[in-house]
């Protein structure tokens, strides 16, 4: 017997309550056997992501798990390539911020999240701490499966095919950043999981 362990990341204020984390973790929870169990943790992420990092490698440690996946999103895509190749372990892309440090420079200050409205602080020293997590290039490309949407609003999908050369990749014509057809998408991230 063996057991999963299927830690999902969302984006940056973002929560566990995005469309794309509940679609996932139920489809997940239903491929769950006992035979193979599965446990799915998707836990809410704070504004500091050293902060966030710690919560998530603390329950990856409490964990007695055979296999460990990681899935991300946007930010949660750059956390999960610094988890996978910290623990040599699958990761799932989801159009992932792959230079987190740039991309939410601009970003710093108060903030709201997205489904709640509750206050968000992105201090600046968030940004260093972004700095320390940055995986500069992927040691083993067949450990990853990138999901890029063309029509990205706010992330280079260009980027994320570059940085992920050599990777199961899934480039989507259209689509947005949030991947709003992700539904049609998700058994190819189901199949990628299950190899």
């Amino acid at each position: 017997m063996s057991s999963t362990l299927i830690v999902y990341l969302h984006g940056f204020r973002s929560s566990p309550r995005s469309s794309k984390a509940v679609m996932t973790g139920d489809a997940i929870k239903a491929l769950s056997t006992s035979e193979n169990p599965i446990e799915w943790y998707c836990p809410q992420l704070v504004a500091s992501p050293k902060a966030s990092m710690d919560l998530v490698i603390a329950h990856i440690k409490r964990s007695q798990h055979d296999r460990l996946v990681v899935i991300g999103s946007s930010l949660g895509g750059y956390y999960a390539n610094y988890l996978a190749e910290k623990y040599g372990c699958k990761a799932v892309a989801l159009n992932p911020a792959v230079r987190a440090p740039r991309e939410l420079a601009a970003h710093v200050g108060m903030l709201t999240s997205y489904d709640t409205d509750e206050p968000y602080d992105f201090r600046p020293e968030y940004i260093d701490e972004l700095k320390a997590l940055q995986v500069e290039s992927i040691t083993d490309p067949s450990r990853y499966f990138l999901m890029a949407a063309k029509g990205d609003e706010l992330l280079d999908w260009r980027e994320m095919v570059d940085f992920y050369k050599g990777a199961e990749q899934l480039v989507l014509e259209g689509s947005d950043h949030g991947i709003a057809d992700y539904p049609e998408h998700l058994p190819k991230v189901l199949k990628f999981i299950a190899k």
